[in-house]
């Protein structure tokens, strides 16, 4: 009981101070994604869209919103936590951290709850601009909540080890430019892998934000074109690997230093 207190302050201490941080500065963390969505909601829902037409029974805004909500709460889950952290090392902060009796699994969740509560927090909202321009009614309720909170929590993993090896404020926006944008853009967001070749749907698969977003719009469309429980038990996986590989980092305190 005397651990589990202090770490519990921490913990509290650690969230609030996340969420208070981007809340502050909401202009810059939770306005620019919203306003981007709505122009894709635009651009290729409603003009482009319309040239379309349906694609899996659907409207093609309403098979597009679930990839486009899945976007937001990725990139911003991500950024939430590689630019905290990074911040946190440059202005040595992080070293009280390292050297106070906190567990590093504290630390961790600290900062992981920080960047899924900016992944849902900026998914909502984007959700709730999508009502303007189609209408939604959630398939299965359970995963598309299970899917959501996965995949920002994967992401704000993600964005921990970014920080952890980045040396300079360069390194935190290699990542997100070079590998999370291709394969967003390539992971079902705008288009059913069916209508690529076989051999390219067979390499799309490889892709595991194809797998998150199609397990979130199942949840919301009933739809996808990949197996549900695959894509769960690869998240699941993939979760407590990443977070098994931080808990190592911080207990190294390897990349702790700017």
């Amino acid at each position: 009981m005397s651990e589990l207190r202090p770490n519990l302050v921490a913990l509290n201490t650690i969230v609030y101070r996340e969420v208070r941080r981007f809340m502050r500065i909401w202009a810059q963390t939770l306005l620019p994604p919203a306003i981007t969505m709505v122009l894709y909601f635009v651009i290729f829902g409603s003009l482009i869209g319309r040239q379309i037409g349906e694609m899996d029974g659907f409207t093609y805004m309403e098979y597009i919103v679930p990839g486009l909500i899945m976007m937001s709460v990725i990139t911003n889950a991500y950024g939430n936590v590689v630019s905290s952290f990074f911040g946190s090392k440059f202005q040595r902060s992080v070293e009280e951290l390292m050297v106070a009796p906190v567990s590093p699994h504290t630390i961790l969740l600290g900062y992981t709850i920080g960047g899924v509560l900016r992944g849902l927090a900026v998914g909502a909202i984007v959700t709730l601009l999508s009502l303007f321009f189609t209408h939604l009614q959630v398939h299965h309720l359970g995963i598309t909540v299970l899917v959501v909170v996965l995949t920002a929590t994967v992401f704000s993993l993600g964005g921990f080890i970014n920080a952890v090896f980045a040396r300079n404020f360069d390194d935190i926006s290699i990542i997100p430019t070079f590998v999370l944008t291709p394969l967003t853009y390539l992971g079902g967001v705008f288009y059913s892998i069916h209508l690529l070749p076989p051999f390219w749907q067979t390499v799309s698969l490889g892709n595991p934000i194809l797998h998150m977003v199609n397990a979130f719009r199942y949840g919301i469309l009933g739809v996808s074109d990949i197996d549900i429980g695959v894509a769960i038990g690869l998240m699941l996986f993939t979760t407590v690997v990443l977070y098994v590989f931080c808990v190592r980092l911080l207990v190294s305190g390897r990349g702790m230093r700017t």
